[in-house]
């Protein structure tokens, strides 16, 4: 196995058909509220869009799904202007409005920390193994410094095995084990 610099892996991804629907779908987020305008902007959020080119929308209330689905052809008409693949149709649900909108958001937040470590040409490739290796060694170490210490073995513990056991996981395990 050959390790590739993040670069190479990141541009690579980029070109595939998943990573060109994902920025349209970013695009499209961008543009939701100029395209909607400010009022239905706030009330709805898109949620996806299907392989069938079907954009779905997550809507505050049952009554904002209802009102939109009449206007339906002419933001999907708005749409198909900014974006680069045109879409068939809309759905809107309010049913989606609390849980998918929250997992939107994280996917939007995964996209553009992705982008911005495309985007910084200042983090160059390791020479060699070796220098790859002591790289994530002190990415490690520099981690591990802010995290508590077990008061067993006093060594780096995450807080929630702290409050889990009181002791560090391999001290729980030797303790479990005799």
């Amino acid at each position: 196995m050959s390790l590739e610099p993040l670069n190479q892996v990141l541009t690579s991804l980029q070109k595939k058909p998943m990573w060109q629907e994902q920025q349209q779908f970013q695009h499209l987020l961008k543009r939701w509220p100029q395209i909607v305008g400010p009022a239905v902007g706030a009330q709805t959020r898109p949620i996806t869009i299907t392989q069938r080119a079907v954009l779905k929308v997550a809507t505050s209330s049952s009554a904002w799904a209802q009102n939109l689905a009449f206007e339906r052809h002419l933001i999907l008409e708005k749409l198909n202007t900014w974006l680069v693949k045109p879409l068939v149709d809309i759905q809107f649900s309010s049913s989606q409005w609390q849980t998918r909108s929250t997992k939107a958001a994280k996917i939007q937040k995964d996209f553009k920390s992705t982008q911005a470590a495309l985007s910084s040409k200042t983090a160059l490739p390791p020479e060699d193994a070796q220098t790859a290796f002591q790289n994530w060694a002190k990415t490690l170490q520099a981690r591990s410094r802010q995290l508590p210490l077990c008061p067993r073995c006093q060594c780096p513990t995450p807080a929630r095995e702290l409050q889990r056991w009181s002791i560090c996981a391999l001290c729980a395990a030797r303790r479990s084990a005799t």
